[in-house]
């Protein structure tokens, strides 16, 4: 392998050496196949093209002190690719059989997990799509599911330093009862323009507000978002949310920590009550906020003058991070080492 600098990886795409895929044909999901291509065969009808019948996840596995790898919370992102899967009418992946690709994958590639302390880690994506021809909109009756690798740096460069976001009233990332509860690229394209504008800007993404009303905030292009006052953790509520795993986490550990925690309708004036923000998810983990202009309204909201972290965004971040990496015991099952 080419010496990698781990210490100095983007978050992007490097080849590593097998990926593994399962084949849904004639009403059955096949075995788990092995592959070194990173090349897909798929008809030019095949449904994913076409009607944006795909679901993934992100998920990432750590170097421990001790040298064992360990997967953070596999079973959740497999049932909440059931869920997208759900939700746009394809067949669901069997959890087990899912949990059983994770680890196989992450094994065969396992010279690529970053070594301790590199503040690096194994990103994991799984990606369902449909295979089949159709030229009318209905469900495929084919599907592949593939699971690949590569190691990645922090999503934000700067790492874990606050940084700015703005509010772009113009654009909505997913609409209400529409497909922002499930992880589908769809949402993402509809966040890229906005998201383009504010980072020309200098912003690193936008939080959105609700679609219907313009008056709560909804979350941030690739992240939920979060916010601290009075020691309570408070997160958005909303009909168009994806479920964050890290943000599911987070809740628990701040009552751990002692905080309260509300999930709730937040309105966008309350942004000037909280004492730190964030953005979370499994690609950024936690990325503070420094600051948020709301562009339309010509207003800002400053929650770090200093360029560093609040206090409590630290102890969150850092007790999830020592639960990764093994490093603090992990009370509710949430790791998987591997053999």
């Amino acid at each position: 392998m080419e010496n990698i600098n781990w210490s100095d990886l983007s978050f992007g795409y490097m080849k590593t050496d097998f990926n593994v895929r399962s084949y849904y044909k004639d009403g059955a999901w096949g075995d788990l196949e092995i592959s070194d291509s990173e090349q897909i065969t798929m008809h030019m009808a095949s449904t994913c093209l076409h009607y944006g019948q795909e679901a993934f996840e992100g998920l990432k596995a750590f170097r421990g002190k001790d040298g064992k790898v360990r997967i953070f919370r596999m079973r959740e992102n497999a049932l909440r690719l059931q869920a997208s899967c759900r939700g746009i009418e394809m067949i669901e992946f069997p959890v087990e059989l899912f949990e059983k690709a994770i680890v196989e994958v992450v094994k065969q590639n396992e010279r690529f997990v970053p070594p301790y302390e590199s503040g690096a880690s194994l990103y994991i994506r799984p990606l369902i799509i449909g295979t089949g021809a159709q030229v009318g909109v209905k469900p495929s009756k084919e599907y592949l599911f593939v699971v690949f690798v590569t190691p990645v740096g922090p999503y934000f460069r700067e790492g874990f330093k606050p940084t700015p976001y703005c509010i772009i009233r113009g654009y909505d990332r997913a609409a209400p009862y529409g497909t922002g509860t499930i992880k589908v690229g769809g949402n993402y394209a509809a966040s890229l323009v906005a998201g383009n504008i504010a980072h020309s800007k200098g912003y690193s993404a936008v939080l959105y507000l609700d679609a219907k009303e313009k008056k709560y905030i909804d979350e941030c292009g690739p992240a939920n978002f979060f916010g601290i006052k009075n020691n309570t953790y408070i997160t958005p509520e909303s009909s168009s949310i994806l479920p964050s795993i890290t943000n599911k986490s987070l809740m628990i550990l701040a009552e751990e920590l002692g905080m309260k925690v509300e999930r709730r309708p937040i309105p966008v004036e309350e942004l000037e009550t909280f004492e730190e923000t964030g953005a979370c998810g499994t690609a950024a983990v936690i990325s503070p906020v420094s600051r948020i202009d709301d562009l339309e309204e010509n207003k800002s909201y400053v929650f770090s003058e200093t360029g560093e972290a609040g206090p409590m965004s630290l102890r969150l971040y850092n007790k999830l991070r020592s639960i990764q990496y093994g490093d603090e015991e992990d009370k509710w099952g949430w790791v998987t080492v591997l053999d």
